[in-house]
């Protein structure tokens, strides 16, 4: 895999520009372009979700700010000391995080919230980089297969040797470890899928061991 700086200004993907281009159409405000990665430039925690929410990080242009998704997440964040605040609602709300940072496996809003497979794989270089930039002994958080399974491809390892499931935990061949959890999303977290106990489960797992 090619590792590809972030670019704010990417259209390599026709469905996902064009997409962009209509809701920019309809929300002139919104950020409405690849959403950048928000947090410390050299995290020992660095936490990969699917792609921007329409109304959250497409919105506001940092991640999981300003929607439902996000409100887990930075409510963990904050008790496990990762962020200022337990809330992130605006990409000027003055919201730092400290030893974390936070992007997509996806850096652009899909349609219905649905990447499609050539997309993920398109979008998988600026991943791929990302995870370069990475300390040594630094700890990825994947939310959900979809991103548990860019990380993978991104670091070139096969799928088979590293299955995705809550609360799985894997020492990479590099030495940094691949975590793994449910999506923090709205429909993970309001048919109990994924629960608070759960979720701060995984901070613990990564904090302690």
């Amino acid at each position: 895999m090619t590792d590809t700086p972030f670019d704010l200004d990417c259209r390599a993907c026709p469905r996902l520009a064009g997409f962009l281009d209509d809701v920019r159409a309809k929300h002139p405000d919104y950020h409405a372009r690849p959403v950048p990665p928000f947090g410390d430039t050299a995290p020992g925690l660095l936490i990969v979700g699917l792609a921007p929410g329409m109304h959250g990080a497409n919105r506001s242009g940092r991640p999981f700010t300003g929607d439902y998704a996000g409100v887990l997440l930075y409510a963990t964040l904050h008790k496990f000391g990762y962020a200022s605040a337990a809330e992130s609602v605006a990409a000027d709300d003055g919201l730092t995080l400290t030893g974390c940072r936070i992007t997509n496996a996806v850096k652009c809003l899909p349609p219905a919230n649905k990447p499609e497979p050539a997309e993920i794989r398109a979008c998988n270089g600026f991943l791929a980089a990302e995870l370069a930039a990475l300390p040594d002994e630094a700890t990825i958080l994947a939310l959900g297969r979809i991103a548990h399974e860019a990380v993978l491809r991104a670091l070139a390892l096969k799928l088979k040797d590293a299955p995705f499931a809550h609360g799985s935990d894997h020492r990479l061949p590099d030495g940094r470890r691949l975590v793994s959890s449910y999506h923090c999303s709205r429909y993970n977290t309001q048919t109990r899928r994924l629960t608070p106990e759960m979720f701060e489960a995984v901070f613990r797992q990564i904090q302690e061991t």
